[in-house]
């Protein structure tokens, strides 16, 4: 197949947004061939692309041919560009190819879109940031490395994205994690033994379903109602159940995008309290806002119950691959899960830490950069799956990654047989639930970019009708969902 080609107008109007002044003494060429490379390493230009040619990009540029060649010149060198007959100037990545992402080999299938994993790339200026993380690198080396509670400064930076939520947060009420789920883990093993209920929403993230169990406790499911948590069946749940925890998804929850409002928000706390039992809530979607402003967000639960234990992740908001999350805890629970977090693991990388309070940083520019692709790319699926697949129900989520699809039939399972075939990865409904079932329903993330979401419906109403008119095959859970 022909390489895909770059426009030099597109080029050039990526080179002025994204790249900073040139540095004093620097030549223009090897300007513009720094500005291209991190275009390629965040992702903004592919692999594969042809580059214009040096008379077309010259010309859209304004400088001399020979900068455009010498440019082109370093970036070959550097193996970021392949001389191809016929083809011109491609781009390559140096190094190995991923084999994670929206596209990856599978089972002889070749490439597969992959949509049983909601987690959008990361945003333009994470190798830059990686790169400043690495400058400051040189204060921590003469230390040990050792950090099992984080470092104080990326400490101080969450505790203060808690407080412009509403949330006064003492940095000592922080630990850093490897993640939400990492951070779920060590709540439960500080919190509860063997043998403990823990109440979940139905549908919810398969990991911390997973997670659950693992621990030795028993998982309760609270069905959720399609407008969302209803106060008085978790209170009810809690009574009857005698779960000691509960694990909420309030914002954007995952897999329905729900948002619960502030009012319930309210209800949900004193329901907990009356039931003497405490909520972990995971937020690591809550940032993801699509149809609303910050200003208009409902506050963390832990404003309504001072009890809850709140988790936080970097992977949804920036990207899956800085493994950096965080427990917000009351300060009387800090002490034990410390305690706990030391039988689990030493700490986070300095280095993603260091990557991390860069990001919270400059997050704004960030969040407006993730919050634009979001809304084109659920835009493109809601249109392109009433186009294709009218028959199929779904609410349109204010933020979050996905769609919760409700199936015409109870086939979300061969739907997932007969997609994968086609180059689509999903995961079917059952695994969202806590005790099963949801053959009904399929979840859609929107974290790829429209165009790659839009062509993925063509085969996933191919992938419909086969499963309507196919035998139908007992559920299964997929084996990694996000």
């Amino acid at each position: 197949m022909a390489p895909v080609a770059i426009s030099s107008r597109r080029v050039a109007d990526l080179l002025r947004a994204t790249t900073p002044a040139a540095r004093p003494g620097l030549p223009a060429y090897q300007g513009i061939a720094e500005g291209l490379r991190r275009l390629v390493a965040d992702g903004r230009i592919l692999d594969g692309t042809r580059l214009p040619s040096e008379r077309d990009l010259t010309a859209a540029l304004g400088v001399s041919r020979t900068t455009v060649a010498g440019a082109y010149a370093v970036l070959r060198d550097r193996g970021y560009l392949a001389s191809r007959r016929g083809s011109g100037s491609v781009v390559t990545v140096p190094g190995e190819p991923s084999s994670g992402g929206p596209l990856y080999p599978s089972d002889g299938l070749g490439e597969v879109v992959d949509l049983s994993l909601a987690a959008p790339s990361a945003p333009p200026g994470m190798v830059e940031v990686f790169e400043e993380a690495v400058a400051g690198l040189a204060h921590h080396v003469g230390g040990s490395g050792y950090h099992p509670f984080g470092l104080a400064q990326v400490r101080e930076r969450v505790a203060a994205r808690y407080a412009t939520r509403g949330l006064p947060t003492d940095p000592d009420q922080i630990i850093l994690t490897t993640g939400a789920l990492a951070g779920l883990s060590l709540a439960l093993r500080g919190l509860i033994g063997p043998g403990d209920r823990v109440l979940m929403e139905s549908p919810t993230y398969p990991n911390a379903i997973a997670a659950v169990r693992d621990s030795g406790a028993r998982t309760v499911g609270l069905p959720l109602d399609p407008s969302g948590l209803d106060p008085h069946a978790l209170e009810l749940a809690l009574r009857q159940s005698a779960a000691r925890l509960a694990y909420l998804i309030p914002d954007f929850q995952n897999p329905t995008g729900i948002l619960v409002d502030e009012d319930t928000r309210g209800l949900v706390g004193r329901a907990l309290r009356r039931q003497a039992a405490v909520a972990i809530v995971d937020e690591t979607p809550a940032e993801l806002l699509i149809d609303i402003e910050d200003v208009a967000m409902p506050r963390p639960l832990a404003t309504f119950d001072d009890r809850v234990i709140t988790l936080g992740s970097a992977s949804k908001t920036f990207w899956g691959g800085l493994r950096v999350g965080w427990v917000r805890a009351p300060l009387p629970d800090v002490p034990r899960l410390q305690q706990a977090r030391l039988s689990l693991d030493l700490g986070v990388p300095v280095l993603e830490q260091l990557v991390l309070a860069t990001l919270l940083d400059r997050q704004g520019a960030v969040l407006e950069h993730r919050r634009a692709q979001l809304r084109r790319s659920r835009d493109a699926l809601v249109g392109a799956l009433h186009d294709r697949l009218p028959d199929w129900r779904f609410s349109v989520p204010p933020g979050g990654l996905s769609l919760w699809c409700e199936l015409p039939a109870p086939r979300s399972t061969a739907l997932c047989d007969a997609a994968l075939p086609l180059g689509i990865r999903l995961a079917p409904g059952s695994a969202f639930g806590v005790g099963g079932g949801l053959e009904s329903c399929v979840r859609i993330p929107f974290a790829l970019e429209a165009e790659v979401l839009v062509g993925a419906v063509d085969g996933l109403a191919r992938a419909w009708r086969t499963a309507v008119e196919g035998p139908v095959r007992p559920a299964a859970r997929a084996s990694l969902v996000a």
